[in-house]
């Protein structure tokens, strides 16, 4: 794949703007002040994702309902993340958009809550995925060095080698299937253990 080399060696740079809007729509975040009595107080935010998955847990445990707009609403903010961490990890040069859906396309099924999804699974799906969780904490320390590498080869070549391109797209589907079944609910098949 043939990329830019002028946008690579600047990419770090470049995310600034995209990653700030990423951050503030999924992230949340901690403050810590002083009052004026002296005490240090810690408040904790919690970040627009993290708000759709209590809201989506209990909808579909009481109500066993997932509003259309809602689960359109956390794919969209899905697919947008999916097309930062692209660009990213050198995937593309093409830059994020907020809007269209360019060259990464994400696709997950809306589900029919009542016939696909069990109402009691979602308080232990976060649970069963630490499996999950720890084989694609390595992967993403892999996947870390990968793309520096990748980095290095495109300044030199202007090609992002295909056996490491293959590496971390298959690193990032495998966690946007965990994403589907532990985060977004939209799935009672527990994800497979593969880059493909």
């Amino acid at each position: 794949m043939e990329l830019n080399r002028v946008t690579t060696a600047f990419r770090i740079i470049l995310i600034i703007p995209i990653a700030i809007v990423i951050g503030v729509l999924s992230g949340g975040g901690t403050q810590v002040t002083q009052t004026a009595g002296g005490e240090w107080v810690t408040t904790t935010s919690a970040g627009v994702g993290s708000a759709l998955f209590g809201a989506t847990l209990l909808m579909i445990l009481f109500r066993k309902r997932y509003p259309r707009w809602w689960f359109d609403f956390a794919l969209e903010l899905t697919r947008f993340s999916a097309r930062v961490g692209a660009y990213l990890v050198l995937l593309t040069d093409t830059y994020p958009s907020t809007v269209e859906h360019q060259d990464v396309t994400l696709d997950i099924t809306y589900p029919n809550v009542e016939q696909d999804l069990n109402r009691w699974l979602p308080l232990v799906k976060w649970f069963l995925a630490i499996p999950h969780y720890i084989v694609l904490f390595f992967m993403g320390i892999g996947a870390f060095f990968v793309v520096i590498v990748a980095w290095f080869a495109i300044l030199i070549t202007g090609r992002y080698p295909r056996g490491l391109f293959d590496y971390v797209v298959g690193v990032g589907r495998w966690g946007l299937r965990v994403t589907a079944y532990a985060f977004l609910l939209t799935t009672d098949q527990y994800p497979p253990f593969s880059l493909r």
